[in-house]
């Protein structure tokens, strides 16, 4: 115990659970005692340094009170000059003591004064005792303080000191340590409830007996808080609570570099609760609670960690009725803001910030929430803690209310842009922004296809560019083409005159002398029949002969023999599993490549079957000694579309028949299959090879008969697999109206007939050609309809009616039953038309866009379009993948490989049609064109989903999204279809442009289509 004044200079001072008490007295003469330890000051196991007037503690190495129990306490106390400062767990720094009659007196000179103390604003850099100081405690010139335990004091400040720590656990707290009265004081009743004090917030009236209190009122500067709370309380038993204090960390000139807080710091106001139970005052009406205090920081830096805590609350109101203390203030009073790229954010607050007001007890009302401020942000930021305005806004005047921070002008903003963060905030309208993607270009944040129409003047004088260098284009590769190719194309469709040759409107048959097979005119000569394959040669209807040798060749082959050779010759033209498989996989991706490898598969069977009966077998079959040494009594053919293949049986020259070969006559009824399928890339054709010219040649002229075969191709071409009824009808026709009545004159006629039914169902089509003079006895179709009803002949499928109507010939109704042996199949009249089957596959639909039609004419006009519409879909095809890829690479694939290589192989493929030598050549190459243009169309239906599907999910994220910029980009975007959607009608267009230019390829001659029949054999 030390009486007085202490005055003690060591350099350690360090105490072990022991105690250190100074009684100054009530004397005022006597002065501050003063404690220094040069190198340490230490408290450990419960050691107390108290005085009951000023204490000054000073030192330049560590001040440390290690734990529980150990205290530094004094009325007002100051430490300072120390490298570092450490109140420990469980120990305390505490100024001034418990004694509230000491305390209200130093605390009375603030409370009444409406302006700050210059010391609390500018404190003196001398940080000795001073007794006429506003501190209770003073931490003054340390360069580092940390605090894991209590630092209690009306009035607070730290002061010329670097870094402040409170870790978890610690407080710095002037709770309940302001003033009692203030300038805020609640009003108080002789009969009612006290109302709250007010400072930061108006405090909360109480109501009690009917009467109501009002509140303290608010007071000081927001921006500069530098005041106490103030109490509220209660006239019937003068008990009154008690405001927060006040907390100062740093000054104006001298703030703190860094301050990380963990634990709590608080200023809060008293409770009445905390009266009641203290004093145990019995009052009529609770007493108000104590409004909050002030927390005042100059700052370069702050911390507020996880679950840490500042706080400057009003205190609850007590009971009955007392109203609740306004809230305090925090205020933060940043150094030195650096802007532009200079700025680094000075505040990382993951804890809690309260200056609310205090709760009302029954029908008292809660105080009003105090004031949570910052020092004015420059241009730029914002808000307590100056941090950037945030991204699409800009502030370009000085303050810290949000409102300051301005939208950015949307219509600076591109589409496809979104404003990007800028360090230090944005200062100006003209807010900095970035393309969403790299795919865009700056400024204008533009895809590569929007900059070249950009570039280019704009959406419309884009378009007529493109639309005069593509027709420019067009004309330079037509005249290109004109040159290289020939004219013999390009001239009109003029009639043949009469004394020309007949040839030449021959649709470009070729005879199998020019493809695949020498046939000599003399063969005629020793021709006994012509026996065909059954089926297709297709992967799932392959060539097969029948194993019963017909009528016609039985004396000329041994039975056995013939049989063992269809057995090898079926098992040689059947296909292996695995071309099946090629060709049904390449249908799905590229059918145009399928198309190919069918007929690649089908010209290597055919050699393979020719070589076979050429070569390899021996001819046993036959009897003729000859034909079997020297192989020629068999032969293999083929029409040149490789779908229909025969064998012809020739006579060896040592039979001695004199009744054989037989004459054309005898043949009667002959039949002759057409080539084809029916199909766009194969219809059906009559072929006509050298054989069947000589031998029709012996009651036909030559003429004629090809006149014929043109005429009869010409109609044919546009007969379609899946439409037999509707498009064979014009054909029957024809041949009763101009077929017939040209070889009526020779005593010959033809019909339209089906052949050689499958199992399947598969059938196959041609004429069946008999003698006028030869025509059987007739059978009236009352007593057909005897046999078979009307309604069955409708129902029934070819190899069902067959058995009924072998063959019907060209009469009217009428029944060859002469002819039932020799041909296996039936007429087909307009009637027996009804009952054909009609044979669909899944490209039928194809059939509606891709389809042989009648020639136009026109061809340099045709021509001439088609090179427009060609140079058309390349460049939108390009400009339909740029517009995807701007969107994705992955879009940009989809669109590409969806189906493969379709979008790519239409301009190689046109260009190669157009460009090739010959009618038929060009023809058939512009089918394959055509292909390609159909199946790619696949990828521009695939690009319309895609586009469709992902501009709907844009959409649909824009509408929730609360940036303008975004609902910019989706309206920018619904132009999206436009390129594909062209690219879609170019190609529909393309589809029958160049079904005319192949028709104009293969019928030059336009009197094929006269509707005289005696026109038409005149030209």
């Amino acid at each position: 115990m030390v009486y007085g004044a202490l005055r003690l200079s060591v350099k350690v001072l360090l105490m072990w659970n022991s105690k250190l008490q100074i009684d100054g007295g009530q004397d005022p003469v006597v002065g501050s005692s003063l404690l220094e330890g040069s190198n340490l000051v230490a408290l450990r196991e419960g050691s107390v340094i108290s005085s009951n007037s000023n204490l000054g503690v000073h030192g330049q190495g560590l001040l440390k009170l290690y734990g529980l129990g150990d205290i530094i306490k004094a009325q007002r106390l100051f430490l300072s000059l120390f490298y570092n400062i450490h109140i420990g767990t469980g120990s305390t720094l505490q100024a001034p003591l418990k004694d509230s009659s000491k305390m209200e007196l130093i605390t009375n000179l603030l409370c009444e004064s409406p302006t700050c103390p210059e010391e609390l604003i500018h404190p003196s850099e001398d940080c000795n005792v001073n007794a006429t100081l506003s501190f209770t405690v003073q931490i003054c010139r340390v360069e580092d303080i940390v605090v894991d335990g209590l630092v209690k004091g009306s009035v607070i400040h730290f002061h010329l000191a670097r870094t402040v720590t409170i870790n978890p656990g610690g407080l710095v707290t002037s709770s309940e340590l302001g003033c009692r009265r203030g300038m805020g004081k609640g009003l108080i009743s002789s009969n009612g409830a006290g109302g709250g004090g007010g400072h930061g917030g108006k405090g909360g009236p109480g109501f009690f007996n009917g009467h109501l209190t009002e509140g303290g009122e608010e007071y000081g500067n927001a921006d500069l808080p530098c005041e106490l709370g103030s109490g509220g309380g209660n006239s019937t038993s003068g008990g009154t609570t008690t405001g927060g204090g006040l907390i100062v960390m740093g000054s104006m000139e001298h703030p703190l570099s860094r301050l990380e807080i963990f634990g709590s710091m608080r200023a809060d106001g008293e409770s009445s609760k905390s009266i009641m139970e203290s004093q145990n005052v019995d009052v009529m009406g609770g007493s108000g609670g104590g409004s909050g205090g002030s927390l005042l920081f100059f700052l370069q830096t702050l911390t507020l960690g996880n679950n840490s805590l500042l706080s400057s609350s009003g205190g609850h109101g007590g009971q009955p009725g007392g109203g609740g203390g306004g809230g305090g203030r925090v205020h933060f009073d940043w150094f030195n803001i650096a802007t532009g790229d200079e700025y680094v954010p000075m505040a990382a607050v993951n804890g809690t910030i309260l200056t609310r007001g205090g709760t009302g007890i029954d029908d008292g009302h809660d105080g009003k929430d105090g004031t949570l401020t910052g020092k004015e942000c420059p241009k730029g930021l914002f808000g307590v803690f100056c941090e950037e305005c945030p991204i699409g806004t800009y502030k370009d005047v000085n303050g810290s209310s949000e409102a300051l921070c301005i939208p950015c002008p949307p219509e600076e903003l591109p589409h496809r842009a979104a404003y990007t963060f800028v360090r230090g905030g944005v200062t100006k309208p003209s807010c900095p922004y970035e393309c969403i993607s790299d795919k865009y270009h700056m400024p204008h944040c533009y895809t590569p296809l929007e900059d070249l129409i950009y570039a280019l003047g704009g959406p419309w004088l884009f378009g007529l560019l493109l639309s005069g260098l593509l027709v420019l284009l067009a004309l330079v590769l037509s005249v290109a083409r004109m040159k290289f190719v020939g004219t013999d194309e390009f001239s009109g469709p003029t009639p043949t005159p009469h004394e020309s040759q007949i040839d030449h409107s021959f649709p470009f048959l070729e005879s199998l002398n020019e493809v695949l097979e020498t046939n000599r005119t003399e063969e005629s000569q020793s021709h006994v029949h012509r026996l065909y394959f059954m089926g297709s040669n297709t992967f799932n209807q392959p060539w097969h002969l029948p194993h019963s040798p017909p009528d016609e060749i039985t004396e000329l082959v041994y039975a056995d023999a013939f049989i063992k050779f269809v057995d090898e010759i079926n098992s040689l033209a059947a296909y292996q599993w695995w071309e099946g498989s090629v060709y049904s996989i390449l249908s799905l991706f590229a059918y145009p490549f399928a198309w190919s490898w069918q007929q690649w598969c089908r010209k290597k069977k055919f050699q393979q079957l020719r070589e076979f009966v050429r070569s390899e077998y021996d001819h046993a079959c036959l009897r003729s000694c000859r034909s079997r040494a020297l192989y020629e009594g068999l032969k293999v053919a083929a029409t040149p579309d490789l779908m229909v293949a025969y064998v012809d049986f020739f006579l060896g020259g040592d039979e001695k028949r004199p009744d054989l070969p037989p004459r054309l006559q005898q043949r009667f009824p002959m039949c002759i299959i057409f080539g084809g399928a029916g199909s766009y890339m194969a219809p059906y054709t009559l072929h006509s090879d050298n054989l069947l010219t000589s031998l029709m040649g012996q009651v036909v002229p030559a003429t004629i008969w090809y006149r014929l075969v043109a005429g009869l191709n010409a109609q044919l071409r546009t007969v379609r697999q899946g439409r037999l009824h509707s498009t064979l009808m014009p054909v029957i026709t024809w041949l009763g109206t101009h077929a017939n009545y040209g070889l009526s004159l020779q005593g010959v006629q033809v019909d339209l007939a089906w052949f050689q039914p499958t199992a399947s169902g598969y059938y196959q089509l041609g004429l069946v050609v008999n003698s006028v003079d030869e025509v059987a006895h007739t059978t009236p179709v009352s007593e057909f309809s005897n046999t078979i009803s009307i309604e069955q002949l409708r129902t029934n499928d070819v190899c069902s009616y067959r058995q009924y109507v072998p063959c019907l010939g060209n009469s009217q109704y009428t029944h060859l039953s002469s002819t039932d042996r020799r041909i296996n199949g039936a007429i087909i009249n307009s009637f027996t038309l009804r009952c054909l089957k009609n044979q669909k596959d899944v490209l039928f639909p194809l059939s509606f866009v891709l389809r042989n039609t009648r020639p136009v004419g026109h061809q340099d006009l045709v021509g001439l379009i088609i090179s427009i519409l060609l140079l058309g879909d390349f460049s939108l095809m390009l400009l339909t993948l740029l517009q995807f890829y701007s969107i994705s690479l992955g879009a940009f694939l989809v669109v590409l490989l969806i189906l493969p290589l379709a979008l790519l192989s239409p301009l190689p493929a046109g260009i190669n049609a157009l460009f090739s030598h010959g009618p038929r050549r060009s023809a058939g190459l512009a089918r394959v064109y055509a292909l390609w243009n159909v199946t790619s169309v696949v990828n521009v239906v695939v690009a319309l989903i895609y586009g469709s599907v992902h501009y709907k999910i844009q959409s649909t994220s824009d509408e929730g999204a609360q940036n303008f910029h975004a609902l910019n980009f989706s309206t920018e975007e619904s132009g999206w279809w436009l390129f594909p959607t062209t690219l879609l009608l170019c190609k529909c267009v393309q589809a029958p442009m160049v079904d005319w230019h192949i028709a104009n390829l293969e019928i030059q001659d336009r009197t094929l289509y006269s509707k005289d029949p005696a026109k038409f054999w005149e030209s």
